[in-house]
Order: structure tokens, then sequence, then C-alpha cells
């Protein structure tokens, strides 16, 4: 029996054999080794593939090893000619590292940091924001968050009338254990912001403060060029988690640690 013969070599598990025929109908077989020695000596053997009127056809590689690809018009009439390529197979799901086994994200209760005083209130998060992302962003989250059970600082919570927003933002600063940055292309345009970052940073260098930046609606190389520092950091996207679910993990994390 006449056959096209393909020998792909050593590949790996889900990578995909493109395999594109021209000319009539065909037998397309994938097999490894061994079954492909039973295939040429006309003995019983396994393959994944079949009759292919269609083309291209594609086949996974079930398994790591050694693989080939046969084409023949067996039971079949006409001629055909055939060429294979070998695509990647899809990356692994996108798994973050939980925020949760972050050693030392948050400060403990009793870790005052120099200066505070003990009967002082002490807020488990502070969010620092540019007003843009209230609504969509800010606002839901602050929401979900104190509903959780936990003491937020957030400025539609803790501003007043004729309070003074810097020494509001420093008290805030200094009181919390935990600080949210909710980084988009409307906060590193801002000054009270960034005011607000180089507080946080500030903290978290010290140890006194930990910091999970938040980003929203702005890429890698922008928060590169922003700052590199911060890109390097464990992070949360609006992109890739819900709102309450960035919430959920940030109630489990400060909850779990008191």
């Amino acid at each position: 029996m006449q056959f096209i013969h393909h020998d792909l070599g050593n590949r790996q598990r889900g990578e995909i054999v493109e395999v594109t025929l021209s000319g009539s109908a065909a037998n397309v077989r994938l097999m490894d080794s061994s079954n492909l020695s039973s295939y040429r000596n006309g003995r019983q053997h396994r393959f994944y593939g079949g009759l292919a009127k269609r083309s291209p056809v594609r086949l996974q590689i079930p398994n790591n090893g050694h693989w080939h690809v046969t084409v023949d018009m067996q039971g079949l009439r006409g001629n055909v000619r055939s060429s294979v390529r070998v695509l990647p197979g899809p990356l692994p799901t996108l798994s973050e590292r939980p925020l949760a086994e972050v050693p030392s994200l948050i400060r403990q209760p009793d870790e005052l940091p120099p200066g505070h005083a003990r009967d002082e209130r002490v807020h488990d998060v502070f969010i620092s924001h540019a007003s843009e992302d209230k609504d969509e962003v800010v606002r839901p989250l602050a929401a979900a968050l104190q509903a959780g059970g936990l003491d937020v600082w957030y400025d539609e919570f803790a501003l007043k009338i004729g309070d003074s927003l810097r020494q509001k933002i420093d008290a805030g600063l200094a009181n919390s254990r935990f600080g949210i940055v909710v980084l988009s292309r409307a906060f590193i345009k801002k000054g009270w912001t960034n005011y607000e970052l180089d507080g946080i940073v500030s903290r978290s260098v010290n140890g006194e403060q930990a910091m999970l930046p938040i980003w929203h609606g702005i890429t890698k190389q922008e928060v590169l060029d922003y700052s590199p520092s911060l890109a390097d950091k464990v992070a949360r996207n609006t992109a890739s988690y819900t709102l309450d679910e960035i919430a959920a993990e940030i109630i489990d994390l400060i909850q779990g640690e008191t």
C-alpha cells in the first residue's frame, strides 16, 4: 500500500497537527511509532483521525512522544498531496497567586507605625484613587469591603464639610493596615493621587503598611512607564477579576490575619 509519511519527531501533549490536503479526500492517521510499524506491515493498529473530506485537518497530540502522520487513498479514488505543520497547544490557564499566600501582605493591628497613638482608630483599608474611577470601580469596591466587615478609609465615608483634606488623608494613611491603589490613566495624571501614592509606597517600604495595586483600564507598559516598581508588585486587574472577587479576596486576607 502506498502512503505519504510525515515524521513529526518528538512532540508535546496538546500540540496541534495541521494537515493540509490538495486533491481528493484521503485517510489521515496520527500514530505513534509502534502503531506506525503495525500500519506499515498491514497489521491492526490504533490511530487518531480518519477519512478527511475537508482541509485542513487538525489533530491534537494526546501524549508526549514520537509521532507520525500518514495520508493514504485506501478504498478511495484519485490523488492527493499533503503538507503538515505543528501548531503550539493553548497556554495553561492563567493562575495568579492568591493574596493569602503572599507573606506579610498586611501588618497586624498591634504593629503600629512610629508616632501612632493607641487610642486612634485603625482602619483596615485605605483606598487611593482618581475621582474619575469612583462610579465604575471605587465606590462599589469600598461598599463591598465595608459590607464584608472591614473598616474602610474612603473619602466619601471619611470626609465631612470643613475637614482639611491633607490632614484627613495623612491620618487615614498613617492609621490604615492595607493600602489599595486603583491605578488608571486618570490616576497617574492627578496630583493628589500621587501624593497619596507616595505615602503608601513609603509606608510599604518601611514595613508599616501593605499595598495592593488594582489596575483598571491600563496596560502593563503604561504602569512600567509610570513606575517600574509598581509593575512588579502583586496586583489585581479589573480586566481579569470582578470587583466582588477582588473584595472577597481582600476580606478573606485581612479577616484571616486578625
